[in-house]
């Protein structure tokens, strides 16, 4: 690991030269390639070099200890060295994080689709509520979303929401969301105050690069036009904006009926059948995802539940890691970090023991 690290700071010293040529800076395609690689490898040599400075203080220690100090200079040197043995412990295991083989996607932007499931008008209630914590989520990181195609309720709910968000690293943020999310509370219709349990389906896709030429036939798709419907909000329109995609050879469906104009609404919905379809791409050609996606927190699949929102005792479970909060106004609010920090840390530690 530690000569593929030295030849990684090599190459750091390397584009760091070259982006100081002139020749280089005058290339713009060039200069921003070479920006973004010292841009990614920045943290790993910065961590490699916290690492190399924590040996050499202990060398220095251990030459001084063979110097036979007095009493009170020894205790001073062994309590340095302890505690830089234990920086030094940790910064491995962050250095071996680091080395670690990462997500092609974890860079993209995402599509996530948020339906209601059991539980009706109560789940597209919840449906309401995932998407705004999700969109105060994006705030919080200074992201940006947009709503590509929804379904609204009368109460305000949705039976489904389409949307996407835009970001640096907002896939490796919310890749752990997909699955079932669970919801226990007594609903404002319910003269009992009886609990009610619904569910919620989250699917969380890697937007589709433009570079990654997701070709589409044109004799593929069938393009549908209709009039938008709603509850009687902004989504109804007059004309038929509203658009429908089928793809004939996976069987995909994709509408929207978000904007008053069709063709922004034919550019929205080709951004989800591309997503779509590249995950279905992605998946064929790795053989191993299903054996990786064995190592994550979860498998992704819409149908395995994944979280508890308990309003009552006013708790959030992540049954996949055992991590209860008792912080739902702030977790719903969009503060999420701690329950995403968890799952990455999880994902993390399975990788590192299965290497």
């Amino acid at each position: 690991m530690f000569d593929k690290l030295e030849a990684i700071e090599n190459k750091y010293e390397e584009i760091n030269l070259k982006l100081a040529d002139p020749a280089v800076i005058s290339v713009q395609e060039q200069y921003r390639s070479l920006m973004k690689e010292y841009s990614e490898l920045t943290e790993i040599v910065e961590k490699f070099r916290e690492y190399k400075k924590l040996k050499k203080i202990i060398n220095d220690d251990k030459d001084m200890l063979n110097e036979k100090p007095d009493k009170e200079l020894r205790e001073m040197i062994l309590l340095e060295i302890e505690e830089a043995e234990e920086n030094l412990e940790r910064v491995i295991q962050e250095l071996k994080i680091l080395m670690m083989p990462k997500d092609p996607n974890d860079e993209r932007n995402v599509i996530i689709e948020i339906r209601g499931g059991a539980g009706g008008e109560e789940a597209a209630l919840f449906s309401g509520v995932l998407y705004r914590m999700y969109t105060r989520y994006a705030e919080r990181r200074n992201w940006t979303y947009e709503i590509i195609d929804a379904n609204e309720t009368e109460l305000g709910g949705f039976k489904e929401v389409v949307f996407s968000i835009d970001g640096k690293g907002a896939y490796s943020r919310l890749k752990f969301e997909s699955g079932v999310h669970r919801v226990q509370r007594v609903p404002t219709t319910e003269s009992q105050g009886r609990i009610h349990t619904s569910t919620v389906t989250v699917a969380v896709l890697p937007e589709a690069d433009d570079v990654e030429e997701i070709e589409i036939n044109p004799a593929d798709i069938k393009v549908d036009t209709f009039r938008a419907s709603g509850a009687g909000g902004q989504h109804v329109n007059k004309t038929s904006s509203a658009i429908r995609i089928t793809h004939f050879p996976s069987g995909i469906v994709v509408t929207c009926q978000d904007q008053r104009s069709q063709h922004k609404n034919r550019d929205k919905a080709m951004r989800v059948l591309k997503a779509k379809l590249y995950e279905i791409e992605r998946a064929k050609a790795d053989s191993s995802i299903a054996e990786n996606r064995k190592l994550q927190v979860g498998t992704g699949d819409r149908s395995e539940r994944i979280r508890t929102y308990n309003y009552p005792q006013g708790r959030v479970t992540d049954h996949r890691i055992g991590l209860t909060l008792y912080k739902i106004d702030q977790i719903l609010d969009g503060d999420l970090d701690e329950i995403i920090d968890a799952l990455v840390t999880e994902d993390q530690t399975r990788k590192l023991a299965n290497q």
